[in-house]
């Protein structure tokens, strides 16, 4: 499986792109694009590759994680996959985009396809993924892991040195380094970290640096 990183809009998130360069199915993680230029650069990648998008998953879905959802939505006809207890803040994520001083006029709204759960396994572009609730920075917060790539895509849970913010609505601080420690750190050592923002970790070097946990 090879990975393709984004860093799109304003506030900086990761997008990754997923994919199996045989079969060409192809999986997107927090479509962040926001506007023409940042959704053409997406395509581009996808189209000019020939990948098949079959699944559009969110670690949680704060606006900058869900700007591009539409927009993937309609060119490929997928829909977002994300944790029941994050979707009402689709419904808000237009009122956000405003309050952040954002052009919400290039925000819009896209209704999930179906939920994720703790404990879900997934194929995806050939791989085993296990689904983990990490619920702290939001309430529905998720984290896609490979065990046998030992790859973990964090969202805005776990960064390289730093941890997700809990002061957001829905935010709560003790249940964020309970999924951290419970969830995360309980992994092997080697599995490389794929923040929602920031550079790619492991969880050996965050359980020996970072200052929070």
């Amino acid at each position: 499986m090879q990975i393709k990183t984004f860093i799109f809009n304003p506030i900086q998130v990761n997008t990754y792109v997923l994919y199996d360069p045989d079969s060409l199915d192809c999986a997107i993680i927090d479509a962040g694009c926001l506007g023409a230029e940042e959704e053409n650069e997406l395509a581009k990648f996808i189209d000019e590759k020939g990948l098949k998008v079959n699944y559009l998953l969110n670690t949680h879905l704060h606006l900058d994680h869900q700007f591009g959802n539409a927009f993937v939505t309609e060119r490929y006809g997928v829909k977002p996959l994300a944790a029941e207890a994050d979707e009402p803040l689709v419904r808000t994520v237009r009122h956000y985009a405003a309050a952040f001083g954002l052009n919400d006029d290039l925000v819009r709204e896209q209704a999930l396809g179906g939920y994720l759960k703790d404990g879900d396994v997934m194929r995806i572009c050939g791989a085993e993924c296990h689904i983990i609730a990490t619920p702290g920075h939001t309430p529905g917060g998720v984290c896609f892991y490979f065990p046998k790539l030992k790859l973990l895509f964090t969202g805005d849970t776990l960064f390289a040195g730093g941890i997700g913010r809990a002061d957001l609505p829905g935010g709560n601080y003790v249940t964020l380094i309970r999924s951290i420690q419970q969830g995360l750190l309980t992994l092997p050592d080697d599995t490389q970290i794929y923040c929602g923002h920031g550079p790619v970790s492991s969880i050996g070097d965050e359980k020996q640096m970072n200052p929070y946990l």
